[in-house]
């Protein structure tokens, strides 16, 4: 637990930098008191999610395929390792924004952006969307980091981001006035600084990455293969799940959209332990699957869990206690208002289940399932979100949305909690008999 708590709380640091200053971003933006602008951070960031999203994918594969290596003794697999993921992944960043370019327009409006909602979005869009590869390179290196278990550096690697992103947001949105496209450039610079102090200290410090050879890179692409595109895939369901939330927002107004535009902002503040724990726990699952040691791997799992149960009932007492504090700041009237009290009620509570699933993920990419991750997720953002969706919708209007979207997650946190316990049984069953 201890080591979990640790590796857990230092990642948090980061992420909640980052997570703060995309709450801060949509905080400046509401003072422009125009909903339009609001509703256009949804829109852009369901796109930005889905090529975002390969990018996470290749970032999980490096901190598997790294961490199992280093588990086993293996320092030169490590390395060839993390330069082929990069060799990979790069391209493939590069190819997914060339396509969201040519054809934002299309994909915006699938989003149910229209009007000078969608023309906003789409001026975001071109700004940020381009630094995709850059943001590629920050990630994988620092996978590679925290595959090393140095928690400590990669929560400054993300701190320094943040702190670019947080001086250059005021400065670009208001004194350049410059608005959405300030918000959009600082991004671009804080995915930068990233990058750079990834790559440096993953080199400097750990000699994580080997020199580049086409023999490598052929023989690392099955494995590469075997773990990212199941890991892409499982990062594809959840934008696709708020695409569908958005769209179906879109059809009670702007402001409704502007109301998920913020919860989105709260939300990975307020569970920012959370989205650190199922990055935290990876690598500590994978180094332990490398040595055999399944043990220590269910004892992880556990702790996990129990980390996610306390963690979510704090923060849930908190985001009730503090609701209408909440909704005042952002300005919220309306629909938007009854959105974000929603959301600091009962289904932030409901967060445990997603964090269920978040936990089980990380165990399946590290012990050699990840089409588990990848069935898990869709199933969750198809099966366990329209319907709910639709239900909701149709009982309790845009609120009804949101909390459909919650309610349905707890069947598939609950299932993916059970294979979760199999998937490490079956595993020491099989080391145990070839052993």
């Amino acid at each position: 637990m201890r080591h979990v708590v640790v590796m857990t709380t230092a990642a948090s640091v980061g992420l909640m930098a980052i997570f703060l200053v995309d709450l801060v971003d949509i905080f400046f933006i509401s003072m422009l008191g125009n909903s339009a602008i609001t509703a256009a951070v949804a829109y852009a960031g369901t796109i930005l999610f889905f090529s975002t999203s390969i990018v996470i994918g290749m970032s999980i594969a490096t901190s598997a395929l790294v961490a199992n290596a280093l588990g086993a003794g293996d320092d030169n697999r490590a390395r060839s390792s993390a330069t082929s993921t990069a060799l990979f992944g790069i391209p493939v960043s590069i190819i997914v924004s060339i396509f969201v370019l040519l054809n934002i327009e299309m994909l915006t409006g699938l989003t149910g952006a229209t009007g000078e909602s969608q023309r906003l979005a789409i001026e975001y869009l071109r700004i940020i969307v381009p630094s995709n590869p850059i943001l590629m390179i920050g990630l994988v290196s620092a996978s590679v980091i925290r595959a090393h278990g140095n928690a400590k550096r990669s929560m400054y690697i993300t701190l320094a981001g943040s702190a670019v992103n947080a001086v250059l947001d005021p400065i670009l949105i208001f004194y350049f006035e410059l608005g959405l496209s300030g918000a959009a450039y600082a991004s671009v610079c804080a995915r930068t600084t990233i990058a750079v102090l990834a790559l440096y200290w993953s080199i400097k410090i750990h000699n994580g990455f080997a020199k580049p050879s086409y023999e490598q890179f052929l023989t690392s692409i099955k494995p590469i293969a075997v773990i990212a595109i199941p890991a892409v895939g499982t990062q594809l369901a959840t934008p696709f799940g708020a695409a569908y939330v958005t769209r179906a927002m879109a059809e009670f107004g702007p402001n409704a959209v502007a109301g998920v535009a913020v919860v989105y902002r709260i939300m990975p503040v307020a569970i920012a332990l959370v989205f650190a724990l199922s990055g935290a726990i990876g690598p500590i699952i994978g180094q332990n699957v490398g040595a055999n040691n399944y043990s220590r791997v269910r004892t992880t799992y556990n702790n996990g869990m129990i980390f996610v149960a306390v963690y979510i009932l704090v923060v849930s007492i908190l985001l009730f206690m503090f609701r209408n504090v909440i909704a005042d700041a952002f300005g919220a009237t309306g629909i938007a208002r009854d959105i974000i009290i929603l959301f600091c009620g009962p289904l932030a509570l409901l967060y445990f289940f997603n964090g269920v699933l978040f936990v089980s993920n990380s165990a399946f990419n590290n012990l050699g399932y990840p089409v588990y991750s990848t069935t898990l997720n869709w199933l969750r953002h198809t099966a366990g979100t329209i319907p709910f969706v639709i239900i909701g919708a149709n009982w309790y209007g845009a609120t009804g949305v949101l909390a459909g979207q919650y309610v349905g997650g707890v069947v598939f946190g609950l299932l993916a909690w059970y294979i979760g316990y199999r998937v490490i049984d079956k595993k020491e069953r099989l080391y145990l008999s070839k052993s």
